[in-house]
């Protein structure tokens, strides 16, 4: 198999994170071959001769059409913002490539169908970004809780808070925009209901509640512009098999950077995790006496594989962009044929219909049950 052509739209912080990794998956595990980095896009000609320079890629565009029409380009990692993703993705498909999108998939439910379409029709390699789950201490709780270790989970807690939109006097940009969704949910709240699918499956009932710390936010020129979406939710769910679980979100938490906190409490122990503190997790079990039962502390190593593709060392610890270069082997897996542990389009749109159930709820102020 010759090696992938890659084209790369959007260069902020995903995009670099998209460009990291497809620099390093080789580097780092030796088992696939050598992407070529063909053709990045940007919104001008200029920033994208810069950034290209910068990320390696071979050739430059200010109109992302030209990048989808590259027959170099083989596979198109889109990182723009939310309400671009349905335009820039179906027409890569339709032009025949593979697709690595940036969750969510999209602000309208209909355009994530079509989006769904697009993929089944192309018969291409559609994946969303949601690289927490190839966190290796994540596929290691997964193992746990197949084997049992916890018992039968009765109940889940999850709790994602970040503080990047907590200041008031922050400038409105296009997150609080409605274009660009309902806000803490399909923008944030995506990530730790990829978990729970990941370990659980999808939700099945909702209720929900949104909120707006902040009515109002201030714009260069002098004057405020109404935030049009909300920034904190919270969410009671039932997932597959019965098991409760409640779920809460906060883009104006003070003093939380990275935080995802997951409890699972079972019949026989209970697992806490915490993103910010992603190289571990705290793991209590029933057996033994109970003088000496307690949560203890496992911190990733190389037995928790593939960290040892990373550091041969335990505790050192990986970080956000290493599961994104896990998450690019595995989308050159599913290209290739292999078995993958990725996040396609038709899982992303049972998330994204999981969202938009949510906000239905909030808006009718009832229980919603997910088809």
């Amino acid at each position: 198999m010759k090696p992938l052509g890659v084209g790369l739209i959007g260069t902020g912080y995903m995009g670099k994170c998209h460009a990291l990794a497809w620099n390093a998956v080789k580097a780092v595990f030796g088992d696939v071959a050598r992407p070529r980095l063909v053709h990045l896009a940007e919104v001008d000609t200029q920033l994208a001769a810069a950034r290209a320079a910068e990320f390696g890629f071979d050739k430059a565009t200010g109109d992302w059409r030209t990048l989808i029409g590259d027959p170099d380009v083989d596979v198109v990692s889109v990182t723009t913002p939310n309400q671009f993703h349905p335009e820039m993705a179906i027409a890569a498909l339709q032009a025949g490539k593979h697709v690595w999108c940036e969750k969510p998939m999209a602000p309208a439910y209909a355009d994530a169908e079509r989006m769904l379409a697009a993929a089944r029709s192309s018969g291409c390699v559609a994946a969303l970004g949601y690289n927490y789950i190839q966190n290796p201490v994540m596929q290691h709780i997964r193992t746990l809780l197949d084997e049992g270790a916890i018992g039968a989970v009765n109940h889940i807690r999850v709790e994602m808070d970040e503080d990047f939109m907590a200041d008031p006097e922050a400038f409105f940009y296009w997150k609080s925009e409605r274009a660009s969704g309902y806000g803490a949910l399909d923008d944030f709240a995506v990530h730790p209901l990829s978990l729970l699918w990941y370990l659980f499956g999808h939700a099945e009932t909702v209720i929900a509640d949104m909120t707006k710390p902040y009515a109002d936010r201030p714009l260069p020129q002098g004057v405020r512009r109404t935030v049009e979406n909300h920034d904190a939710a919270s969410v009671l769910m039932r997932l597959q098999g019965g098991i409760s679980a409640v779920l809460m979100a906060n883009r104006a938490a003070w003093g939380r950077k990275g935080r995802i906190a997951l409890q699972i409490f079972g019949s026989k122990g209970s697992i806490l995790y915490d993103q910010e503190r992603m190289n571990e997790f705290d793991l209590y079990q029933t057996d033994g006496r109970a003088t000496e039962q307690g949560f203890r502390k496992v911190l990733a190593a190389p037995a928790h594989q593939p960290y040892d593709r990373f550091t041969p060392a335990p505790g050192h610890g990986l970080g956000f962009n290493d599961l994104k270069i896990i998450e690019c082997r595995e989308l050159m897996r599913a290209i290739s044929g292999e078995p993958a542990s990725i996040v396609t389009f038709e899982d992303g749109l049972r998330i994204e219909k999981s969202v938009h159930a949510m906000a239905e709820s909030f808006h009718e102020r009832r229980w919603i049950e997910i088809g």
